[in-house]
């Protein structure tokens, strides 16, 4: 090889040669593998199967990354399982082009993760408000609804319509609370169901990053889908993660799944900027009194284990849960309320974190 930013395509194509399938074939001239990015060291891919496949090539997948991170230049692997249509005819190997593809987030300071590895721990609900709890710090502050499946930023923050075109025929985002947010929930009718496989909810997160005037922002925040599947790696793939910011519940149901996605962003190499235990106890709102409904301090310790930082713990009240509803978030309403004082705490520990560089000068800065 040419070196270490540079991977020759033979190399890869023995790699992924020596790799045995079940039937005896090879894993390279299958016809499986798709979806090859290159970028850098960082090499990320896809595995087509047939959902009863999956047992059979778990193993396989572990096998490819080992032996695709073994390779001089490489520094990360991420491979990852789909269940697609028909796999195409012939493995194609994109390798590096000259020019570098431009990166469609590039102008924005920090663009930011917003996990989680299990549905229904309150992560778009924490997301916008800490989005709002950064705007209250004078930053400029956008939130990309990256859940295809599930949108609920539009409800959070009471948009209704359809956003506008800009220059280029770009989307324009919509805004409320001085944030700036695009969601596919604002792009289809609230009722269509998202039937898409992998390749189209890769291309449709591809599209809301390259196809929206963000304009001049501080910070982007990016409210993940649960899991660990074809979103992130669109993201991961898309443009350069500032972080990860992983939310969780107290008990060890969610932070099972809390560790598959800090293991995940990991292995992409995206910085971990700290747990968020969200619904840490329910306060009641008739006595006042605090109840642990999911266990206590679970999130904290898990953050120790993995030595990660814990950026704070957020109640649920009738009050928050009421505010989500209404589409008037608890931190636009009160921000210097105990709830609004909780996100700016949790935010300005986030913002602690980013020890790395913006790529382009951050807009707030002169």
């Amino acid at each position: 090889m040419s070196g270490s930013d540079s991977l020759e395509e033979l190399e890869l194509r023995a790699a992924l040669d020596s790799i045995q399938l079940p039937d005896g074939s090879a894993l390279g001239g299958s016809g499986r593998v798709a979806g090859l990015n290159i970028s850098g060291g960082r090499v990320s891919l896809s595995i087509q199967i047939a959902p009863q496949e999956a047992p059979l090539f778990v193993p396989i997948r572990d096998q490819v990354e080992a032996r695709l991170r073994a390779l001089q230049g490489v520094t990360s692997v991420f491979a990852v399982l789909t269940s697609e249509r028909a796999a195409p005819p012939e493995l194609t190997i994109r390798t590096p082009a000259p020019a570098i593809k431009p990166d469609p987030l590039a102008a924005i300071g920090h663009v930011i993760a917003v996990a989680s590895g299990k549905g229904g721990v309150g992560k778009s609900t924490t997301t916008v408000n800490l989005a709002l709890a950064l705007r209250a710090q004078g930053l400029q502050v956008g939130i990309l609804d990256a859940d295809i499946y599930g949108p609920s930023l539009p409800t959070l923050l009471g948009l209704h319509g359809k956003p506008g075109l800009a220059q280029g025929r770009k989307l324009k985002p919509m805004q409320a609370y001085g944030l700036k947010a695009m969601s596919m929930g604002l792009l289809v009718e609230p009722e269509t169901a998202m039937v898409w496989r992998g390749p189209m909810i890769m291309s449709a997160i591809t599209q809301m990053m390259a196809d929206v005037d963000w304009g001049a922002l501080d910070v982007l925040l990016v409210d993940m889908p649960p899991g660990t599947g074809d979103a992130q790696l669109a993201l991961a793939q898309g443009t350069q993660l500032a972080g990860a910011v992983i939310v969780s519940t107290p008990q060890d149901l969610s932070l099972i799944d809390a560790r598959r996605g800090i293991t995940m962003f990991r292995k992409v190499d995206v910085p971990i900027l700290g747990i968020i235990e969200n619904m840490a106890h329910f306060i009641c709102p008739d006595c006042g009194s605090s109840h642990a409904i999911f266990g206590q301090g679970g999130a904290e310790l898990e953050a120790a284990r993995l030595r990660v930082p814990f950026l704070g713990a957020v109640p649920l009240t009738m009050a928050l849960r009421a505010a989500s509803d209404a589409g008037q978030p608890v931190t636009a309403r009160d921000p210097y309320g105990p709830l609004g004082q909780i996100y700016q705490q949790i935010a300005q520990a986030m913002l602690a974190g980013l020890t790395t560089m913006p790529r382009a000068q951050s807009p707030g800065q002169t």
